[in-house]
């Protein structure tokens, strides 16, 4: 009985794990295995407009939480002589007239010199005038003239219109001469003119000058002639034009009894100075071996040569630059001058003279009013 029972136990025992078994493997196949889990997408962004110009780096969809970086603003002008904020005032607008002369610095200016004597006040106004005319940079005149035309030089330029006042300043200068005698320098040629000889001496505080006497007309911009200083080699320190345009012909070649520059001989009419040069440099003579300075040369280069000169300090001039002709430039200003020689008034002429001579009384007279 005992056997018996042992055995239906172990019946059920076995019949009861089939079943579990049996449940297992149904439920298995009715309920697949769950998928792996995927990482949940981010969310998309609304497209946003086109942008005016190329995103900067790192403005890419999706980078980071998806903000677009901005470029950086750009730094305002900065301050200072040279800044955009101070050269606001260079700058012409359209329609604006081109007006850089109150604020070009002085040490840009160029610089004028002329002397005039007698009776030609209305005729130095005039070129004063044909300078102003044209030219763009501001200019500082030194007028050099007697005490008697002072006042009424004063007079004529302060009546002149703001278009041309205000690109100009002047300084009238009474006739001194440093060495020798003043009286005996006075007339040397023509009354004062020697004093360009002296220009050196008394304009102390100028680097670079042009003179031009008084029977000269500008027909283009000063400044297309200042700008020839810049081609001066280390050795020049002066460009004037040739008194002729054929030597052959001209007046030293044929009757000098001096010596002369070149093949034709100098005009001093218009010359282009370095007065720096100038009056640093040591100048080769026929009286000193070890060369003088400017001033201490005038008087005795005078003294010696005076009765064998004919046209005064332009005679002088031509025998300083024959002893030392790597001082003067002479082709950088030749094709800028027409001598009164010439018939020729194109438009490549910088100067001319217009020798008054040739001009009657009444013809000036209206030409000064329409200048």
């Amino acid at each position: 009985m005992k056997l018996r029972n042992k055995a239906t136990a172990l019946l059920l025992l076995a019949l009861v794990t089939l079943l579990l078994v049996l449940l297992t493997l149904r439920t298995g196949r009715a309920e697949p295995p769950a998928p792996r889990a995927r990482p949940a997408p981010a969310p998309q962004r609304r497209p946003a407009p086109a942008p005016a110009r190329l995103p900067g780096p790192g403005a890419f969809p999706g980078a980071g939480r998806g903000v677009q970086r901005r470029r950086p603003p750009r730094p305002h002008p900065r301050a200072g002589p040279w800044g955009a904020a101070s050269l606001e005032q260079w700058v012409r607008r359209p329609g604006e007239p081109r007006n850089v002369h109150a604020v070009l610095p002085r040490r840009l200016w160029m610089h004028l010199a002329v002397v005039a004597c007698g009776n030609r006040l209305e005729e130095t106004l005039v070129m004063l005038k044909s300078a102003v005319l044209f030219s763009h940079r501001k200019m500082q005149f030194h007028i050099f003239t007697e005490e008697s035309l002072k006042p009424e030089f004063e007079k004529q330029l302060q009546q002149w219109p703001d278009s041309y006042a205000k690109k100009f300043e002047h300084r009238i200068y009474p006739i001194t001469f440093s060495v020798g005698n003043p009286q005996e320098w006075k007339k040397l040629f023509k009354p004062c003119a020697a004093q360009r000889l002296f220009l050196p001496v008394i304009l102390k505080d100028v680097d670079s000058l042009l003179y031009v006497d008084t029977d000269v007309l500008f027909l283009r911009p000063v400044d297309d002639i200042w700008k020839l200083l810049r081609q001066f080699n280390s050795t020049q320190l002066a460009a004037m034009a040739p008194e002729h345009e054929i030597p052959k012909i001209g007046w030293y070649s044929r009757f000098a009894q001096h010596p002369f520059y070149g093949s034709a001989g100098v005009n001093s009419g218009v010359m282009l100075m370095n007065l720096t040069r100038i009056r640093s440099a040591h100048f080769k003579n026929s009286m000193i071996p070890t060369g003088l300075a400017w001033e201490d040369m005038l008087y005795l280069l005078y003294q010696k040569y005076k009765n064998a000169i004919t046209w005064g300090d332009q005679d002088l001039l031509n025998i300083i630059f024959y002893f030392n002709p790597v001082s003067l430039s002479r082709q950088s200003l030749s094709i800028h001058v027409l001598p009164s020689s010439t018939e020729v008034f194109g438009n490549c002429a910088y100067f001319v003279w217009t020798n008054p001579t040739s001009f009657s009384e009444a013809n000036r007279e209206n030409y000064e009013k329409g200048l």
